[in-house]
């Protein structure tokens, strides 16, 4: 199959006090969300100045990407459109209508099958060709990442560096703790996420060869009335100091590639507090970002679409993910609720 383009698509976020307010009220637009809430989340990014990592950090890895694109080939520009903030997608395939784009592949940064992780960027950039009108770019989405060497083997290395980093007198007895986004209960019924970042971190801690580490969950965003996925990375930071079951972590946000919002306010300022408050060391491992085996694995994923008989690398027994979604494939919840920081 035949591309003339490459688009990254995420989620965005504000980069000045002034859009953080506009920016969590267009997340939060149609949903039944208290005002006091989405100013709660509001002082998480005042915190940081009122700007989210998170586009920065995609400049980063474009950039990283358009390179590697240009000396390996495929040679594909690369456009970049987010769900929440500019560069919004209708804007990012009006550019691409205009420079004659008319089939192109995309990159969504999350490696995981969710409806907010998956279906929700397709329906995204569907709403956005129908906003574009006629000559619209054809877009296919790239498959999921979990179980991918070029994902897998970087976070290996984050976690190990993160490990080392430990005290050497702690380092015996200190857990893993891998970290992901917690979603309704709901949500998770219809999907492979929970299995999907239950192969990654097996995954990782094999290579490791570490037993007894743990995937708990962070950044809860929903009404108390819902279930989310538990439990919570505060509170069994607490049950391991309580038990003695570790004499240090590792935080590793496992479902995540770059270090936004979640991780440096929910990780990196809220259970690095706590874990001082306990006397528990913790060092927190990085995400794979713009690592250089991680680049090459979004080629490689490329050249997987564009090639008749491709090799499709999957670590572990679940193998690859379907390259096309089926109609039915990780459908919004009944009572869906969004997460509003990135």
């Amino acid at each position: 199959m035949h591309y003339d383009a490459l688009l990254i698509v995420s989620f965005g976020g504000p980069e000045s006090q002034e859009e953080v307010i506009p920016f969590l009220e267009n997340v939060l637009r149609g949903r039944n969300v208290p005002r006091e809430r989405m100013l709660a989340v509001a002082e998480h990014y005042y915190h940081f100045g009122g700007k989210s990592p998170i586009n920065q950090q995609n400049r980063e890895l474009i950039a990283a990407l358009q390179v590697e694109l240009d000396q390996q080939g495929p040679k594909l520009p690369v456009y970049w459109g987010n769900r929440n903030w500019h560069p919004l997608l209708p804007d990012t395939l009006q550019k691409m209508k205009n420079d004659g784009v008319r089939r192109a592949l995309a990159f969504v940064t999350s490696a995981y099958s969710s409806y907010s992780g998956c279906r929700q960027y397709r329906e995204n950039i569907a709403s956005a060709q129908v906003k574009v009108g006629n000559g619209a770019s054809d877009i296919d989405k790239l498959r999921v990442f979990y179980n991918h060497p070029g994902f897998i083997e970087p976070m290996t290395e984050r976690v190990r560096m993160a490990l080392e980093k430990l005290p050497q007198e702690v380092r015996d007895r200190a857990q893993v703790v891998y970290t992901a986004h917690s979603i309704p209960s709901s949500m998770s019924q219809t999907c492979s996420y929970v299995q999907q970042l239950e192969e990654a971190c097996r995954l990782v801690s094999e290579e490791l060869g570490r037993p007894g580490d743990r995937l708990v969950f962070q950044s809860r965003s929903g009404p108390t009335t819902q279930r989310w996925l538990e439990p919570d990375v505060l509170d069994y930071l607490r049950e391991i100091k309580a038990k003695d079951a570790a004499s240090a972590v590792v935080i590793a946000p496992i479902g995540f590639i770059s270090d936004h919002m979640e991780v440096l306010y929910d990780l990196d300022t809220e259970a690095a507090q706590l874990c001082n408050e306990l006397k528990l060391p913790m060092v927190r491992a990085g995400t794979v970002g713009a690592h250089p085996r991680f680049v090459t694995m979004i080629r490689e994923l490329i050249l997987e679409r564009m090639t008749e008989q491709p090799m499709r690398s999957a670590l572990g027994h679940l193998g690859p993910s379907h390259d096309v979604c089926p109609a039915d494939c990780c459908p919004a919840p009944q009572r869906p609720a969004v997460a509003t920081r990135s």
